[in-house]
């Protein structure tokens, strides 16, 4: 274990006992790269719950961090109005928030919250999706091929429309 699995430990000792819609629309998708992620950070008790179907409202996705793991630039999201990020909406229990923190970045300062607006199944619920830390963002290099093969297994994965998998792949370029 790493000391960011002691902060994670730590942090859930102290959550609540509420829970937080979680909007996922990246690598997170990947159940095989999050089993992955999961097993290497010692997370193998935790399971992310099953999905819906979303759309983030006014977002679009950008490729603005650069990632060594990676190599080269990962997504996160910019405002943009009219435009919508699909993914999909996790129900993640407070004690188990931090482990999604983790996952997205926040320990590391790659990542921060914020409050997002989805479309579930014909409503409109808040959630929580992670972007990049304004301080890190980049357009510097080229995007990480490999990462949007991610990007685009996940969002298979999740069902999302045809066209989102295309966008995914149109905005790389």
């Amino acid at each position: 274990m790493d000391a960011h699995y002691d902060i994670v430990m730590n942090a859930r000792e102290k959550a609540g006992q509420g829970t937080r819609y979680y909007f996922g629309y990246s690598t997170v998708l990947d159940r095989a790269a999050f089993e992955e992620w999961r097993g290497q950070h010692g997370y193998d008790f935790f399971s992310l719950p099953p999905g819906a179907v979303g759309e983030a409202l006014d977002l679009t996705l950008v490729y603005d961090f650069a990632s060594r793991w990676w190599g080269g630039r990962v997504a996160g999201l910019k405002d943009e109005r009219g435009s919508v990020v699909h993914g999909l909406v996790f129900e993640i229990s407070e004690k188990d928030w931090p482990i999604i923190q983790h996952k997205e970045g926040v320990v590391t300062g790659m990542c921060v919250e914020r409050p997002v607006r989805v479309k579930v199944g014909g409503k409109e619920i808040d959630a929580i999706a992670f972007t990049t830390n304004p301080q890190r963002a980049t357009s510097d290099g080229p995007v990480s091929e490999r990462f949007v093969e991610a990007l685009t297994r996940g969002a298979t994965a999740a069902n999302l429309p045809a066209d989102w998998l295309l966008r995914i792949k149109s905005l790389a370029r």
